[in-house]
């Protein structure tokens, strides 16, 4: 199949149904030259960023109520319930052994996969020391943005899927299709939680293509300028068994490609309540012609 409709476990609201808050979130400041940052890898700590970033408020409406309709075609993200059989997601050998066995099975169900190549994971928290990674720890991502680009996203496919296979799928009809899945650690989510922009409300001129420095590579993200129209969701109170579907790339035309997303600070949240702890893991889903 070509056509790709997220099927959804029904999600039961956990807050007000239609609360829409209003908070801030950190866009980026279009610039003559190409902006540029040093990864968390490379700094070893807190990303360095070399352009002017703007903190601007919005609405951020609740997506819960419009659940059963989001579709990754379309909005670019989706929020599902699903179990996980890992009691420890700091624990590496459980995730990508089991966890990732879940995760495979999820993402094929969800867009109609035949193969599925998860090639990363990456653990956050807002406890001021981060949480734990092989590469370091990692705070929240505060600054909307897209993980991949139509420079970056084939080439990040071949990484993934093999040399050349991007290439060989669409030229026998195929499509390629990069997915993360964000899970709350712990739950439910009390403090810098994700909002999710709806793809189709975002103009591409709005898509700011941005050079992300690793220690043994460059690679290309987008990240956002602020623009009226743009539409903003959130999932309150998420819980552990839970998932966000998030959309970084695609193949196919007349679809939604990039999704812009961003963690941002719940309006008078409580400094006290426990930290945001999450864990995305980034695939690249394979639909046969």
């Amino acid at each position: 199949m070509n056509e790709m409709s997220p099927q959804h476990t029904p999600i039961q609201a956990t807050s007000t149904a239609g609360q829409t808050i209003t908070a801030p979130l950190g866009f980026t400041v279009p610039q003559d030259e190409k902006p540029v940052f040093h990864s968390s890898a490379l700094t070893g700590g807190a990303p360095k960023i070399f352009f002017q970033v703007e903190e601007i408020p919005v609405e951020i409406a609740d997506m819960r109520p419009i659940a059963d309709s989001l579709d990754l075609d379309r909005q670019g993200f989706a929020l599902q319930r699903h179990e996980t059989a890992v009691d420890d997601l700091y624990d590496d050998e459980a995730v990508t052994s089991t966890y990732y066995d879940e995760i495979t099975e999820m993402v094929k169900h969800a867009t109609g996969a035949t193969r599925v190549a998860i090639f990363d994971h990456t653990r956050r928290s807002d406890s001021g020391a981060g949480a734990a990674n092989k590469d370091g720890s990692r705070g929240p991502a505060s600054r909307v943005h897209v993980d991949y680009t139509d420079a970056s996203g084939p080439k990040r496919g071949n990484d993934a899927l093999g040399d050349g296979q991007v290439e060989e799928i669409l030229a026998k009809g195929g499509r390629v299709v990069q997915v993360n899945v964000w899970r709350p650690i712990t739950g439910p989510v009390q403090r810098a939680p994700l909002a999710l922009a709806d793809a189709e409300s975002i103009a591409p001129d709005a898509l700011l293509a941005t050079d992300q420095v690793f220690p043994d590579r460059v690679g290309e993200i987008y990240q956002l300028a602020h623009q009226p129209g743009q539409r903003w969701y959130w999932a309150p109170q998420m819980r552990r068994d839970e998932v966000l579907l998030i959309k970084g790339w695609d193949t196919q035309d007349g679809v939604s490609k990039y999704t812009p997303h961003g963690a941002f600070q719940i309006p008078n949240q409580d400094p006290s309540a426990p930290p945001r702890e999450s864990i995305e893991v980034r695939t690249f889903a394979v639909i046969e012609g």
